[in-house]
């Protein structure tokens, strides 16, 4: 096998979230003028990974700080050369674009692209096939791996049948918090009782860390360490029209077209999140865009006879209960909550008033735009795998070199 190590970096200028109602923010970016970016540590932690091959990074950075964070991810990756990092900016994706966009020129918006982060995701994909890797290693920046076998681990099973010949095309494991945790922390507060997933979350990973059989079905996808076969990649893409949530959501994208994801309770990463991290009003917009707009995606490809009905009761005690109508009762409820007692209160009744309805018209006029993308995804990948041509392009400016004209 030959993996392929895909982590997106988000840069900006300042560390900020995107304005209240924006889709398509990020949870965080390193500021350019940080001086140990999450990155740095990350790749450096793969210095102790036996077997990596290639190492992609997906440079992701609004246009007015474009440059200087090119600059800044080139400098760290010449410190990692022997991981043979390939840089994917700007003039990178273009030429990724130019081969593809033409099979999807119909469509709403770049489903392959540096902005959103389903795009983004996807963007990754196609770059691997440009260099005909037959598995992706989804990490995130702000992550380290643990040990010397982490890639070992990443496509232990990957490809293979389990005793029941069902293939294994699809593989998630966890991460880790500083305290070496896998489970998410308990919401006491009032106003965030309704929106904690702890507690069905916890249940899960419970179930899935404790069973001693090493992999076993998920309902769970970690967009940090997951690997995905190319018989899965190449047929199935991420949806570039949610705000975020885009790796549970490939779980449903996989599940529908009959490929399961599994867990490996062995395999993790620690994940290392800048304190800048903390809940805002923009984020939680985002995930009413994202719940609102999930169920009604769920409802349109169970409608479709060429695809696999996926059930809420088939993701309990996680995911399901956020994939049904009832997931707008709870938004609004806490919403009311945030206004009454939390901060950012202006914020939050926005939310209540207008947000919900926005979010909610979004969901229905976007529900089936992913379908139409899905079914040209498998003839996109076949025109650009193992594409010289591309490889060329992407290593003459990708491989970060001294003197490299962006700096």
């Amino acid at each position: 096998m030959n993996p392929v190590i895909v982590i997106p970096s988000y840069w900006a200028e300042s560390q900020s979230h995107g304005r209240l109602g924006e889709r398509g923010s990020y949870d965080y970016s390193t500021p350019i003028t940080k001086p140990l970016p999450e990155l740095e540590m990350c790749l450096s932690s793969l210095e102790q990974v036996r077997g990596v091959d290639r190492v992609i990074v997906l440079l992701v950075a609004a246009p007015s700080c474009a440059k200087a964070a090119r600059a800044r991810v080139n400098s760290v990756c010449r410190n990692h050369m022997d991981l043979n990092p390939v840089v994917i900016g700007d003039e990178e994706a273009a030429a990724v674009q130019e081969q593809c966009a033409g099979m999807y020129a119909k469509l709403q918006g770049d489903p392959i692209a540096l902005r959103g982060c389903g795009a983004i995701r996807n963007m990754g994909l196609a770059v691997a096939s440009a260099f005909g890797h037959d598995a992706v290693v989804f990490m995130d920046d702000d992550e380290v791996a643990l040990n010397e076998d982490y890639l070992i681990d990443a496509v232990y099973g990957l490809d293979s049948l389990t005793r029941q010949n069902l293939p294994i095309l699809a593989k998630s494991g966890c991460y880790v918090d500083v305290r070496s945790s896998p489970y998410a922390p308990v919401q006491k507060e009032w106003c965030e009782q309704l929106w904690s997933k702890h507690a069905g979350f916890n249940e899960m990973m419970k179930r899935y860390l404790t069973s001693p059989t090493r992999i076993l079905r998920s309902s769970y996808l970690c967009g940090g360490c997951c690997s995905i076969h190319a018989s899965a990649f190449t047929r199935v893409p991420f949806d570039p029209y949610i705000t975020r949530g885009e790796d549970l959501d490939y779980l449903l994208d996989l599940r529908a077209n009959g490929i399961d994801v599994w867990f490996d309770n062995t395999w993790h990463v620690r994940m290392q999140p800048p304190e800048e991290m903390a809940p805002t009003p923009s984020i939680f917009m985002q995930d009413v865009y994202r719940w609102f707009y999930e169920y009604r995606k769920l409802e349109a490809m169970n409608a479709r006879r060429d695809l696999r009905t996926v059930t809420p009761e088939s993701l309990m005690p996680y995911p399901g209960p956020w994939l049904t109508p009832q997931v707008r009762s709870r938004v609004r409820a806490t919403a009311a909550r945030r206004a009454l007692v939390g901060r950012d209160r202006a914020d939050n009744l926005r939310i209540l008033r207008t947000g919900c309805r926005e979010a909610d018209r979004y969901a229905q006029e976007a529900s089936t735009r992913y379908l139409s993308f899905a079914t040209i995804w498998p003839s996109i990948a076949s025109s650009i795998w193992n594409s010289r041509y591309l490889q060329r392009e992407l290593l003459s400016t990708g491989t970060p070199a001294k003197g490299s004209s962006h700096e």
